[in-house]
């Protein structure tokens, strides 16, 4: 009966009526606009709407074939998160894009045994880096491993090159998510020798008094987070109540939305994360968003958040969705492309600054190439810093590699401990037929 309902929801909330299925691309949201999470869910769920809106509105589509868009409610649940997977596989999805490492763990083997690519574009299990061993999954432009690197390298900059005898502690959401970088930042603190200290916060994370008193006693140099919804904010004001300098505070690139500062007021001045693209409005393609989608009012949503982070988040998402399967078409010589087809578009996947700038996108993103030993992208990410006396997040580095030669290391280890696990023979997947 559950699974009745939750396929009704799908149903219920197709954004796009379309033409039938064998003239239009299916792009299935998997979103929450309820629950603790819903103000970053909303935010990030309106710029993917909005981008494949501006792609049916300006262009028709993809190669000419109109896209169908579809939203699934998981609240954040990883339990709904499969049911909403298990209602949307039988209706020919081009792609999932989970939005949670949760679902993301349990929908990886489902997907693959269905032949469904997977991007759970900077989040998810990073190990998936390595294709041969997960072919349908990626986690371009960037992981969480390479997330903590870039806040370590960035670090080691400010401090001469060395974190000797530095304490840095981590404010994680207690769960798969928040405990990604925990091996990344356990090597690293062995390898640089700072003192790392992680401290976990039960989701949906409003009750966190007892680690920033732990800080307090600690007095670490800096503060990282992972954290996720309500989560951030509270962080946020919890480290001003200690007077912890906000400089020193930095969190990942979902823990940098104006959801996460705006709420702290000018506690939050300083308050520094990592940013995988740029944001606010200065880019040519967000003309094209007012013409073609805000002012017809096909915007989704209410239309407050444009030109947010987390809206520029889910455009970014469906920039790259979209132009994996622009390159899908073009490879098998047809607009109208299988699942199968677009897991070698994504496969094949380049974005240049050139296709970017094209895209109305200059300088929005890293320039990354996927292959089968990649999955990943880049890696690099720059960082941000909020300024509450203007209302604006200011990038304040350029873009700063990883470490990727360890980081690959560590992908190498996990993911084939995972394929002996799962008896997977590890293999480039050859490109399918048509």
């Amino acid at each position: 009966m559950r699974m009745t309902r939750m396929a009704a929801v799908v149903a219920a909330t197709m954004v796009a009526a379309g033409p039938a299925l064998a003239d239009s691309l299916h792009f299935p949201m998997l979103n929450y606009r309820t629950g603790p999470f819903a103000p970053n869910g909303i935010a990030f769920a309106d710029g993917y709407q909005d981008y494949l809106t501006l792609l049916n509105e300006r262009d028709g589509g993809i190669g000419g074939v109109p896209i169908r868009f579809t939203e699934c409610e998981t609240a954040y649940n990883t339990e709904r998160g499969v049911e909403c997977y298990q209602s949307i596989r039988g209706d020919n999805p081009l792609i999932i894009q989970p939005l949670s490492t949760g679902i993301t763990y349990q929908i990886i083997p489902r997907a693959t045994q269905d032949g469904i690519p997977v991007h759970s574009m900077g989040y998810g299990r990073t190990s998936a880096v390595n294709g041969e061993v997960f072919n349908w999954v990626f986690n371009y432009p960037a992981t969480y491993w390479d997330g903590a690197s870039v806040i370590i390298n960035h670090l080691l900059a400010e401090n001469d090159g060395s974190l000797a005898g530095k304490k840095i502690a981590l404010v994680y959401h207690n769960s798969a998510y928040g405990r990604e970088p925990i091996p990344t930042l356990n090597r690293l603190s062995e390898e640089l020798g700072f003192e790392f200290l992680a401290l976990g916060v039960d989701s949906p994370g409003q009750e966190q008094r007892s680690q920033w008193l732990q800080i307090r006693r600690e007095r670490p140099d800096y503060v990282l987070m992972w954290g996720w919804g309500v989560m951030n904010p509270t962080a946020i004001q919890e480290a001003a109540n200690i007077r912890f300098p906000m400089n020193n505070f930095y969190g990942v690139w979902w823990s940098g939305s104006e959801q996460d500062v705006m709420p702290v007021g000018d506690g939050a001045h300083g308050y520094r994360s990592l940013a995988m693209h740029g944001t606010g409005t200065d880019y040519p393609i967000y003309a094209d968003i007012q013409n073609y989608v805000i002012e017809p009012g096909l915007y989704a949503g209410t239309g407050d958040e444009v030109g947010t982070v987390l809206y520029s988040r889910g455009l970014y998402a469906a920039m790259l969705a979209t132009e994996a399967a622009r390159t899908a078409q073009e490879i098998h010589g047809t607009p109208n492309i299988t699942a199968a087809m677009m897991r070698d578009g994504m496969a094949s996947l380049e974005m240049t600054e050139e296709r970017m700038a094209a895209l109305g996108l200059p300088g929005f993103g890293p320039e990354f190439s996927v292959s089968c030993q990649n999955h990943g992208g880049s890696g690099a990410a720059m960082i941000q810093e909020w300024d509450a006396n203007t209302g604006t997040w200011n990038l304040i580095t350029d873009w700063i590699d990883s470490d990727r030669e360890m980081i690959m290391e560590m992908v190498m280890e996990d993911s084939l401990a995972y394929a002996a696990e799962n008896d997977i023979e590890p293999q480039c997947l050859e490109r399918s037929g048509g």
